[in-house]
């Protein structure tokens, strides 16, 4: 996927680069009453009006070119990888993370001392309100 978006990347530069370069070249209205009274444009490779025809199509197709590639580039940045079915066709859990078991030593409390206190770290973290400090 990465080398299909670098080469439409490429082409679209280069289709850029390409109508600017054409657009440039080509002649503004007024270049044509010139060459009506001889400046020698009917000389040139193309003739008289032959090259504004072919600058004009010639720009046409690359500013089609750019409009495509630009186009496929917003396709292609707006797919998102769907996650695979799997073997069976259905969607795998993630696999779940379980805590480490606490310590299952016997916690001796004195004989006078009411029992409040959890008998584990863990269990003392779930009870309500045990965070927070007195």
């Amino acid at each position: 996927m990465l080398y299909l978006k670098t080469l439409i990347i490429v082409v679209q530069l280069l289709s850029a680069l390409g109508v600017i370069g054409l657009v440039l070249l080509q002649h503004g209205k007024g270049a044509d009453m010139g060459a009506a009274f001889g400046s020698g444009a009917s000389g040139s490779l193309f003739g008289a009006s032959g090259s504004a025809n072919f600058l004009s199509r010639t720009t046409a197709v690359l500013a089609t070119v750019f409009f495509c590639s630009t186009l496929a580039l917003t396709y292609l940045g707006s797919y998102h990888a769907k996650p695979s079915a799997g073997l069976l066709g259905a969607s795998v859990p993630a696999p779940v993370v379980a805590s480490a078991p606490a310590a299952s030593a016997p916690v001796a409390s004195a004989p006078g001392a009411s029992a409040p206190a959890a008998a584990s770290p863990a269990a003392a973290a779930s009870q309500p309100g045990s965070d927070v400090p007195k």
